[in-house]
């Protein structure tokens, strides 16, 4: 085995660092920069008609909550390997989320807390980052399919025989994977990690489904506020359910996380475009949303990235 001197270590993990901070300031930037859908003038003139202290604050304080209750998440998961306080929390949540900016789906946010806990731990930390989640996919599919059905009962988008295909084929899969639960794929089942949720304590999966709700009703609500903001009035649960819709399909498509605004401003384009409401301002209430959940998070984050050290012992 090539043994590589630790000057050069060092200058190979600074070098990681740089490129994931500086991809990830370049991403940010090429997107606000290079998008002809924002119509700034537009936003600066509605900004400054309904612009209020106050209501900037309580929209950042939406933001904050947001991934306030994400860190708590994972601070009542991480209990399963060890307790870790609410900084370190917040250090792997936001260092993570900056490490997987550019992978499909966040994908790299599970290497990303891996790396502050020993090898040993790895696949445990990947394990609960799944679980982590893994119950705000099945809460946002959940609420997604009873705003579907709210919204397709006022606006008929899909015929009922297309939502009764749709509910069968759902219906089908689950039998399916019932049915294969033993099947084994390079040593792992659905039986197995069926098992592996069960050996975490209840109290610790009520929780997690506890602040999962939280977090869920925290930036859909974000998004009802942002919209009354930009002076679109429609009754709650109409605007309530289109939200929910559009996070349910935005959140099935593969995409990455610089990518995330323009996946589901293309979704909510199509949902709010029927319900009549001015394209731009879908468009602007998209990117507002990416830029207050996604790009103030990984700004702090690549903080804790430059200043992430690789050693197993850093969590005590």
């Amino acid at each position: 085995m090539i043994s590589i001197p630790h000057k050069a270590k060092q200058f190979l993990v600074l070098l990681v660092k740089l490129l994931i901070v500086g991809g990830a300031f370049y991403f940010i930037y090429n997107q606000l920069a290079h998008n002809d859908k924002l119509d700034w003038q537009k936003f600066i003139t509605l900004f400054r008609k309904n612009q209020s202290v106050s209501g900037i604050g309580f929209i950042l304080l939406l933001s904050v909550l947001n991934r306030y209750f994400e860190i708590l998440k994972w601070q009542n998961l991480a209990k399963v390997i060890h307790e870790i306080s609410l900084g370190e929390a917040t250090k792997q949540v936001l260092a993570a989320l900056t490490a997987g900016i550019f992978t499909p789906n966040g994908v790299g946010e599970y290497a990303g807390k891996a790396l502050f806990y020993p090898k040993s731990e790895a696949k445990k930390v990947v394990f609960l980052n799944l679980i982590c989640n893994g119950i705000q996919m099945i809460l946002t599919v959940i609420f997604g399919i009873f705003g579907l059905l709210y919204f397709n009962s006022k606006y008929e988008v899909i015929t009922a025989q297309t939502v009764g295909i749709l509910f069968g084929g759902f219906v089908l899969l689950f039998v399916v994977l019932l049915s294969l639960k033993k099947i084994k794929i390079k040593g792992y089942s659905i039986e197995k990690l069926l098992h592996k949720i069960n050996e975490i304590p209840k109290a610790i999966h009520r929780k997690n489904i506890f602040l999962g709700t939280l977090r869920y009703l925290v930036f859909s609500h974000q998004y009802y506020f942002l919209f009354l903001a930009f002076d679109v009035h429609l009754p709650y649960f109409t605007l309530i359910a289109t939200i929910a819709v559009v996070y349910f399909l935005a959140s099935s498509l593969p995409t990455f996380q610089f990518l995330d605004f323009a996946v589901k401003g293309s979704v909510a384009i199509y949902f709010f475009g029927i319900l009549g409401v001015n394209e731009w301002i879908v468009v602007f209430i998209s990117t507002l949303m990416w830029f207050l959940n996604v790009v103030l998070p990984v700004v702090i984050g690549a903080y804790y990235v430059l200043n992430f050290k690789s050693s197993a012992s850093q969590v005590n």
